[in-house]
């Protein structure tokens, strides 16, 4: 018997997006924002045993950034088919095969064997895909920002990569939707980077930062090469390229509605010069983050600024009045932690990370000692990007005497 049309149709949309079954499932779980469809089922779909419903025909669309109707009609001809038991001859295959929705709504898996390629492929292209799925893709973008704040990086990357390739699927028929989807595509790669730097992948995460870039190029949308500098940043050679990296960052997110993204610049700004022994440059830079955090909103500006919450800010000046061995440590700390409360936020690991570092750097090391003992358990349960760097940050400072937690937290690290 020759396979069924719309099952050889769904297997061509897997193949065109360069995705295995289990990578099918993942976007298609990323879409629907629920873990529950499995490989075994994306097979059974391909090999026409069974017909995906109309709601998982809406998540598959979005996966592949394809209109929804067409994969509705053919799935209701296949209903169709299996009540009848009709056989399908090959001619009728060829003929779906040359259907409008595989003539160019998803990125040939010729075109690159990398997400950041396919996205770099898909942003020469161009043509609809229906509001509703955009705004699926655009808000599940902004989901991904808050999650790296209560998850690892390994659990993050195939989530990230996954969404990543689901919308360079739909650029090509964006349509008016264009703008917005290259902007999520741009801060879906960005954080794809920062995923791959923190597990050590420095290669992968340049790439995708240079294709953040190219977003952000491809529409004029400046704080997007904003957040790939920050990111950036960290992995910069010297201390004096990433004031340079941040310098510029700052500059492209200077104006109305970008409060958020100039304080987080700012706050990074802060961090290396104190690193690099300019006091006064990182005590000026942290008085202008504070002063533009007071005129922002982290929820409803860039999707990407979420990460930057009150307790980001915190961990900021820890880490710059640390540093500095500032007096002002003592106060910001107590405030740190009169912040987080009893109930540890997502973004809590963090504050606690920067603040043991910064205790112990300050000289306060019986509090910071503690404070990382408290760090060393909340990572292990919430984890979150960058913990590993933090436990070995934290790890190299601790005196002799807490040898235990040290190796503790550098067996985390590893």
């Amino acid at each position: 018997m020759a396979a069924d049309p719309f099952a050889e149709l769904l297997r061509q949309l897997r193949r065109n997006a360069a995705r295995s079954q289990d990578e099918q499932a993942d976007a298609i779980n990323t879409a629907s924002g629920r873990a529950t469809l499995t490989r075994r089922e994306v097979s059974r779909y391909e090999n026409g045993q069974n017909v995906p419903t109309n709601r998982t025909l809406g998540h598959i669309a979005v996966a592949c950034g394809v209109p929804l109707e067409p994969l509705l009609r053919e799935a209701k001809a296949a209903r169709g088919r299996r009540r009848k038991g009709d056989e399908v001859e090959g001619g009728d295959l060829e003929d779906v095969q040359r259907r409008t929705l595989l003539g160019g709504a998803v990125v040939d898996a010729a075109a690159a064997a990398e997400p950041w390629g396919r996205l770099a492929y898909a942003l020469s292209k161009g043509t609809s895909i229906d509001p509703e799925s955009a705004s699926v893709l655009i808000d599940h973008a902004a989901r991904l920002h808050v999650d790296e704040l209560s998850e690892s990086a390994h659990s993050l990357q195939n989530r990230v990569e996954s969404h990543l390739d689901s919308i360079t699927a739909a650029l090509p028929r964006a349509g008016t939707h264009e703008r917005a989807l290259t902007i999520a595509a741009g801060e879906t790669a960005a954080l794809a980077g920062w995923v791959a730097w923190d597990l050590g992948e420095h290669l992968k995460a340049a790439a995708y930062y240079r294709v953040t870039s190219e977003c952000a190029k491809e529409v004029k949308h400046s704080p997007l090469r904003a957040l790939a500098l920050g990111y950036a940043s960290y992995g910069a050679a010297t201390h004096s390229k990433a004031l340079e990296m941040l310098s510029q960052a700052a500059q492209d997110v200077r104006g109305h509605g970008n409060a958020t993204a100039a304080a987080w610049a700012l706050g990074r700004y802060a961090e290396e010069a104190a690193q690099s022994g300019d006091d006064a440059g990182a005590l000026r830079a942290l008085e202008q983050a504070r002063f533009a955090y007071d005129f922002a909103n982290h929820t409803s500006e860039q999707a990407w600024v979420r990460f930057v919450t009150p307790y980001r800010m915190d961990s900021l000046a820890l880490s710059v009045y640390g540093e500095l061995k500032r007096q002002e440590l003592t106060v910001t700390a107590d405030s740190a932690v009169e912040r987080l409360g009893k109930e540890l936020p997502g973004s809590g690991v963090v504050v606690l990370g920067d603040l043991a570092s910064a205790l112990l750097r300050g000289g306060d090391v019986d509090r910071g000692a503690y404070v990382a003992s408290q760090f060393a358990a909340a990572a292990e349960s919430k984890p979150n990007t960058m913990g590993r760097q933090r436990a070995q940050t934290i790890a190299a400072r601790l005196p002799d005497t807490e040898r235990d937690l040290a190796d503790h937290l550098l067996a985390f690290a590893s």
